[in-house]
């Protein structure tokens, strides 16, 4: 399934103003927000946390890079033009996971 179709499957994301990924100290270390480039982004990245106890783990992450579809390889074959899948590329790896605190519209 490609990345638009996926969207339209997932839960919406339109009561959110943005999402931060935070850290073992509880700072941000990302700001997805809800604006055009990252709207997709934020509803991929809040319906994992939904899934996984708002929590980005190694295995939300892993189905987040399933979700992404086709754009995985061009984020690998590019590294830095997808920060979002860079993202999960390494999360997905490793043995850490991110807290997600939401931020309401």
């Amino acid at each position: 399934m490609n990345f638009a179709d996926r969207l339209t499957q997932l839960p919406s994301a339109s009561h959110l103003a943005a999402l931060h990924l935070l850290g073992a100290d509880g700072q941000a270390l990302a700001t997805l927000e809800n604006k055009p480039g990252q709207a997709g982004s934020l509803a991929v990245y809040a319906a994992l946390a939904a899934l996984y106890g708002g929590r980005i783990t190694p295995a939300a992450a892993s189905l987040g890079l399933e979700w992404y579809g086709e754009h995985v390889a061009d984020a690998q074959a590019f590294p830095g033009k997808h920060p979002n899948i860079d993202r999960l590329l390494a999360w997905a790896g490793g043995i850490e996971s991110f807290a997600v605190r939401t931020v309401a519209a």
